[in-house]
């Protein structure tokens, strides 16, 4: 089963996420794409990291989001359900890259493999784009672009897709 959980900076998403994580069958793990890129970042990182449970294996990635899922799909890495925690940031290292958009094909292409009968669980947070209001420079909507267009592939994918705002999850897709 693939969830997908979206919201605004701050909403609960990945608090949610976890609880998602946490109510799965089996060992779980925690796929976290943020890179601190100043001291602010770094402690929003330093503060998920004491709030989770010291006990769940935590992976981070850079850019082979698609290499960690294949390696928990096929069973190199034990886990019977997978957090993604977030795309977002994921997206932004990328876009860093000149081959963002084969990084995003071979995420989606392996995603879809959760979604059979035996494969595991996959639980995807993001932040939502476009709620506010459209940004003066051209790299930040080119971002905010690439972001609503993986945002709908991934919800495309997903069984279920939830809204999460002030910390209420809202079903969009079941």
């Amino acid at each position: 089963m693939i969830r997908l959980a979206i919201g605004g900076n701050k909403s609960g998403k990945s608090q949610y996420g976890l609880r998602l994580l946490r109510e799965a069958e089996g060992p779980g793990l925690l796929v976290a794409t943020g890179r601190a890129r100043d001291a602010a970042f770094r402690e929003q990182i330093q503060r998920h990291k004491r709030e989770r449970a010291p006990e769940l294996p935590v992976v981070e990635v850079d850019l082979d989001l698609a290499g960690v899922l294949a390696a928990v799909r096929s069973g190199a890495v034990e886990a019977r359900a997978v957090l993604v925690d977030s795309l977002d940031f994921w997206l932004f290292a990328c876009h860093e890259t000149d081959t963002c958009e084969e990084y995003v094909s071979a995420f989606l292409s392996e995603l879809a493999h959760f979604a059979g009968p035996d494969a595991p669980d996959a639980v995807i947070v993001s932040s939502e784009a476009g709620l506010g209001p459209i940004p003066a420079d051209a790299a930040t909507r080119a971002f905010l672009r690439g972001l609503g267009a993986l945002n709908q592939a991934a919800a495309a994918l997903a069984d279920e897709v939830v809204l999460v705002a002030a910390g209420l999850p809202l079903t969009l897709k079941r």
